[in-house]
């Protein structure tokens, strides 16, 4: 490996007190700082069709994140020792985390939808001696699994009562969340210092997290992120973001969080609010997202780019289905919004005309917009994946601009980060204060700082081909950086292929410029590999088409629209848009619409959003083979 520099960032150093060594170190400090304050808001069910928010204060989460560690030490978890979170988006997964980060021990991250082989795999590489299991069908998954996971000794079920049959057939190897709680006051009564004691004891390079990377190719591999990272990540994104005119992350900000806590961003993210300590209401079901939003009001949100892709398009669908003025309203307002938005940011010229043709359009249309998403939403930040360069532009022009950042599990999440004063469309930002990247001869992203992980799990050799003796990582991203320091990422080192002409396609890029193009669409997978041509598998928003449908005369259910002619023909034209400005060797020469959308179900796209392309590789070999007969 090298580490030759093509182009590259100082790195400056970013002031931490050194009496805070841990998360639980920080979260204590917040509660004594601001125990009446709101920390977290959530949907609570009240039946089959009610709900309401209800919040806790920050002395409040500190008590429960308490009982919670202390019941852990009741089952005789040690520092460092691994407890594993099984569960989607919820506040019990908060909870669960910052128990277990008082309890000096180590969460280890599961997605719900992961199969059942790697969640075997994960439980037994970790040590994991602990799972909260979110509800009946973890639980069950887990039952399954029991032979093949002997160091689990206890589950914790977050939502629901044990049924009769397991607790009778486990011998109590199942318990609730609320049994946990109170086996955690009755331990803290006979110990009241037990959790100040194991915070105390607690150092920054101790094992604090193990999340395994989501496998898009091959077995998850465990990293290893010690409370440095986060410690430092916190205190790095709050310098960072507010290092310009406009302080972005305040006290009296409020966040939306939806994102999957067993990703990396979501852990920071869960991070940030100990260390600054504003609100963060969270729900994790993705239908509820834009509902929410205009519930709950938040000036931020940190998402993936199909979130925005989908609400770009259902907003760009229902004015096509409204059509006459309101359409001709929406499409000019965003036309001149957009100018407007590039000229600021360097790129065009906008005329005073311009201007206050912006400021109207924003009067009638971009506040209504703004509106939907809560009406004070500051900015968005993106990461996970290549964010496509109109969407951004648009929201921009909406007045909630899109903050690109960069990360990596291994790198603790962020890496890069754009803010408003030095934006570039397509770019991520400069790196945060503390972390440095160089972009290595061949284009890969290298970063070093506090940020890296220790290392994979068990897994020496991973950890020796990525990460050098010096503290360099290699990203496996091919990236640039331009004068003014800013990142920009091309793809992914691996998913580059070269076509049998020889000719490299840089399959992301392709793809997201595609979904900006395409109001219907929900993904498209550029193949080419070894082949003489590039072609493409392309599936459609089920809303978006079937309105699409409806005004085009074209009935019939998802599968049948798909296999219209029209429907056939209005992709042909996007593609053929898309290749207009692609280079020759990297348009689309064929493409096949699928019968149905790609699914985490399917362990076709990770939690995350991103694609597993050899997974839809095989599930697709027949249509993507028909592309070169």
């Amino acid at each position: 490996m090298t580490t030759a520099s093509a182009g590259s960032t100082p790195s400056t150093a970013v002031p931490i007190d050194p009496s805070i060594q841990s998360v639980g170190h920080m979260l204590r400090n917040r509660i004594r700082e601001t125990p009446d304050r709101r920390a977290y808001s959530f949907p609570v069910s009240h039946g089959a069709s009610e709900e309401t928010w209800e919040s806790v204060t920050w002395a409040e989460l500190g008590s429960q994140a308490s009982e919670v560690a202390g019941g852990l030490m009741s089952l005789g978890i040690e520092a460092e020792e691994r407890v594993a979170i099984a569960s989607s988006t919820r506040y019990e997964w908060a909870l669960a985390n910052y128990g277990i980060m008082y309890a000096s021990a180590a969460t280890v991250t599961v997605y719900p939808t992961t199969v059942a082989d790697d969640v075997a795999f994960i439980l037994d590489d970790s040590g994991s001696r602990v799972v909260f299991a979110e509800d009946r069908e973890q639980v069950d998954k887990l039952l399954g699994l029991r032979d093949s996971i002997p160091g689990v000794q206890t589950v914790v079920l977050v939502s629901g009562e044990v049924p009769d049959e397991v607790e009778t057939s486990t011998s109590g190897w199942v318990i609730t969340l609320e049994e946990l709680r109170r086996r955690g006051r009755e331990h803290l009564e006979a110990h009241p210092s037990a959790v100040d004691d194991r915070i105390d004891a607690t150092r920054l390079e101790h094992l604090s997290t193990l999340i395994y990377t989501s496998g898009t190719t091959g077995r998850p591999k465990g990293v290893r992120l010690p409370h440095r990272v986060w410690v430092f990540e916190a205190h790095a994104s709050e310098v960072t973001s507010n290092s310009g005119p406009e302080k972005l992350l305040t006290i009296d900000d409020k966040q939306f969080l939806w994102l999957p806590l067993a990703h990396v961003m979501g852990k920071l993210l869960l991070v940030l609010p100990i260390h600054i300590g504003y609100e963060t209401a969270i729900d994790g079901r993705i239908d509820k997202i834009i509902e929410n939003l205009g519930i709950v009001k938040p000036t931020f949100m940190g998402s993936a780019p199909r979130i925005f892709e989908k609400a770009y398009n259902g907003i760009a669908t229902m004015m096509a289905t409204e059509g006459g003025v309101k359409e001709k309203l929406f499409h000019w307002a965003s036309r001149v919004g957009v100018q407007v938005f590039d000229a600021d940011n360097g790129v065009g010229s906008a005329s005073p005309w311009i201007r206050l043709q912006a400021k109207i359009g924003d009067r009638l249309v971009m506040s209504k917009i703004r509106e939907r998403f809560g009406g004070n939403v500051n900015y968005f930040i993106s990461g996970s994946a290549a964010m496509n360069t109109d969407i951004a532009r648009w929201f921009g022009a909406a007045g909630m601009p899109i903050l690109e950042g960069y990360g990596l599990t291994e790198t603790s999440a962020a890496t890069c980060l754009t803010r408003p004063y030095i934006y570039r469309v397509g770019y991520v930002g400069r790196p945060l204060e503390g972390i440095e990247v160089r972009i290595a001869d061949d284009g890969e992203v290298l970063v070093k700082g506090p940020g890296v992980m220790d290392g994979y799990h068990n897994n020496p050799e991973a950890t020796a081909e990525v990460l050098e003796p010096d503290g360099w990582f290699h990203t496996g991203d091919i990236g640039e950086m331009d004068s003014e320091g800013r990142v920009k990422i091309t793809d992914r080192k691996k998913e580059l292929f070269k076509t049998s002409n020889g000719k490299y396609v840089a399959p992301a890029q392709v793809e997201a410029k595609f979904k900006g193009l395409c109001p219907v669409a929900s993904q498209l997978v550029v193949v080419g590999n070894d082949r003489p041509f590039v072609s493409a598998l392309v599936t459609l928003d089920e809303d978006a088409v079937t309105a699409w449908a409806g005004r085009q005369g074209v009935s019939g259910n998802y599968r049948e629209i798909v296999r219209a002619p029209e429907t056939r023909e209005m992709v042909q034209g996007y593609i053929d848009e898309l290749n207009s400005h692609l280079n020759r060797w990297e348009q689309v020469r064929k493409f096949t619409i699928l019968h149905r959308d790609l699914g985490v179900d399917y362990q076709e796209i990770t939690p995350s959003l991103k694609l597993r392309r050899k997974v839809i590789h095989d599930h697709f070999a027949q249509e993507i083979a028909a592309h070169y007969e």
